[in-house]
C-alpha cells in the first residue's frame, strides 16, 4: 500500500547531511525535533544523504542553515526559530523563543 502523500500546502523541509562525516545521526535529530514542534505546520521533513562535508537545512527553496556559510552546526533553538519564522511566524515556541 502506498505512502500517503503530504498535504501539498504545507512546507517540507529537507537536511542534507555528509555520510562520509557520519552526520546521520545529527541530521535525524534535528529532523525529529523540527517534527515534533511543528507537527501540524509541515508536510514533510527529508533526510538526504550527501558527501563533500554538506549540511544544509532547507525550507521549500529558502536555505535556512548552511554549514559552509553559517559555520558549523545550528543550536536547536537558533533552527527552530528560523523555521517557525518561516512556517509558523505566529507560533510560539517557549524557552525557544529567549535568546
Amino acid at each position: 500500500m502506498p505512502e500517503p502523500a503530504a498535504p501539498a500546502d504545507l512546507p517540507r523541509v529537507v537536511v542534507t547531511y555528509c555520510t562520509q562525516c557520519r552526520w546521520l545521526l545529527r541530521a535525524a535529530w534535528y529532523a525529529q525535533e523540527l517534527l515534533t514542534t511543528f507537527h501540524r505546520e509541515l508536510g514533510e521533513v527529508a533526510l538526504r544523504p550527501a558527501t563533500g562535508g554538506v549540511f544544509t537545512v532547507v525550507v521549500d527553496d529558502t536555505v535556512v542553515w548552511d554549514r559552509a556559510t553559517d559555520g558549523g552546526f545550528p543550536e536547536i533553538t537558533v533552527l527552530k526559530r528560523a523555521v517557525r519564522d518561516l512556517v509558523a511566524p505566529d507560533k510560539p515556541l517557549g524557552h525557544s523563543d529567549h535568546r
